[in-house]
């Protein structure tokens, strides 16, 4: 393939792929849609974990990564479509020509009508053509938009975690520390909202001379946080003509539509809906394991099921950032110097922490987080024995058993208590509230 694209014979050769580039579009959306629909419920399901188990990082990249699927499967499906229609539209043509209006012996008004406003069936076969090619393009450039607008929000959050915050800044004089981030993040805050004006504008703070040369710095930094310079091409080549731009402005807002018809849902009643946390007069569903769906997970207690047929409660704790505070405050020994929560790599392995010291802080920490939670049925106090596990949902947390042999046939409540400090003063507040019914075979 010629290097210069320039030359006549390259030129040729685009033309020629583009009147064939129909067959590649057919296959690679075939293909597209076949593994988007396969991957598209596993996502999800990760997605719900990584909300449940308050893992911000993993939340934002699979939500991502689940938002430019659900873009691409309406495009593509949107695209065959068309593409199939446009197919049906040449078969058509091949067996009846174009549309002959005299043979359909209409009066001249209607005639006049829909010559005008149908005209003739290439034009209708040029037009499927123009949207199938222009649907294909922008959908893959959507993508992109949806990378850039999480990218400025990963920007805005570093410069607040880099300079703002006092856990995490990496300047520890405040004063050196705040006069970098807060310019920084006051740039950030206007040139998103210019950047934006001139997105939904189509290029308007371009257009002006004065106002593109105070727009310029803040176009290249945002060119540079939103990646635009891959697809930069593509918008230009969309903005340049009318038909793109008349595309583009129908379908973003169309996802915003399916956005807020899928919000609707019918209700039932003035005081229950399908959210409720479990209490003495609420039995949850999330907090029975047997009781979980695929795409569900435990959100902060589970017990076995909602009837106990054994003389033994299974009771498990799912592990999130909370709990090490929780923790820290009744035994700061435990405090580390740098605190490792949040994103890692398991590349790079760094414990300066001996074995032998490793399990007698985890041992230390078992022990205080025994202290912390207590466990009560009804009235009737229970021995913490909490160890970590994992449920079967794979969730990392905490699990413990107790016995029922003393416990009554019928409904009990079982109540999850944690300690917690306010204003130097120790008190009890209820975790979790679960309801249960024992009946032991």
């Amino acid at each position: 393939m010629s290097q210069d694209h320039n030359s006549p014979a390259f030129k040729k050769l685009l033309q020629k792929l583009q009147e064939e580039s129909w067959q590649l579009e057919l296959l690679i959306s075939g293909f597209a849609i076949f593994g988007l629909f396969t991957a598209f419920p596993h996502i999800n399901i990760a997605v719900k974990a990584a909300k449940n188990d308050h893992q911000i990082y993993s939340f934002i990249i699979l939500l991502v990564v689940l938002v430019s699927c659900a873009i691409l499967i309406f495009n593509l499906l949107l695209h065959v479509v068309l593409r199939g229609l446009w197919i049906g539209a040449l078969g058509l043509r091949y067996v009846s020509g174009d549309i002959d209006y005299d043979e359909l012996n209409y009066g001249r008004k209607f005639t006049r009508y829909l010559k005008k406003k149908v005209g003739s069936f290439d034009k209708y076969i040029a037009k499927l053509e123009n949207y199938c090619s222009v649907i294909f393009a922008i959908s893959f450039m959507l993508i992109f938009y949806v990378l850039a607008f999480t990218f400025t929000i990963i920007v805005f959050v570093l410069i607040a975690r880099l300079f703002l915050d006092n856990d995490s800044k990496i300047i520890e004089n405040d004063t050196i520390s705040y006069w970098i981030g807060i310019p920084l993040m006051i740039f950030m805050v206007f040139g998103a909202l210019f950047t934006f004006i001139d997105f939904i504008t189509l290029g308007w703070l371009k257009k002006k001379n004065w106002i593109s040369k105070i727009y310029f710095p803040i176009y290249w930094v945002f060119s540079k946080v939103t990646l635009a310079f891959l697809y930069r091409p593509l918008v230009y080549n969309f903005l340049d003509n009318k038909f793109g731009r008349r595309i583009s402005m129908v379908l973003v807002p169309s996802y915003f539509l399916i956005l807020v018809g899928t919000s609707f849902n019918y209700k039932t009643s003035n005081y229950f809906n399908s959210d409720l946390s479990s209490n003495k007069i609420i039995a949850n569903s999330n907090n029975y394991e047997n009781m979980l769906e695929e795409d569900e997970f435990i959100e902060n207690v589970a017990i076995d099921s909602k009837v106990i047929l054994n003389n033994h409660l299974k009771i498990f704790m799912v592990l999130d950032d909370d709990f090490d505070d929780y923790v820290f405050t009744f035994n700061e020994g435990l405090k580390p110097e740098k605190d490792i929560r949040g994103l890692d790599s398991d590349m790079l392995i760094i414990n300066s922490l001996p074995w032998r010291k490793r399990d007698s802080l985890r041992t230390s920490y078992m022990k205080t987080l025994n202290e912390i939670f207590m466990i009560k049925i009804d009235s009737i106090d229970y021995k913490s024995e909490f160890i970590v596990s994992k449920s079967i949902k794979n969730q990392k947390g905490f699990e413990t058993y107790i016995g029922l042999k003393n416990l009554s046939e019928g409904k009990h409540m079982l109540n999850i208590l944690r300690k917690r400090i306010r204003k130097k003063d120790t008190q009890t507040v209820r975790y979790a509230t679960i309801p249960f019914w024992y009946f032991p075979n």
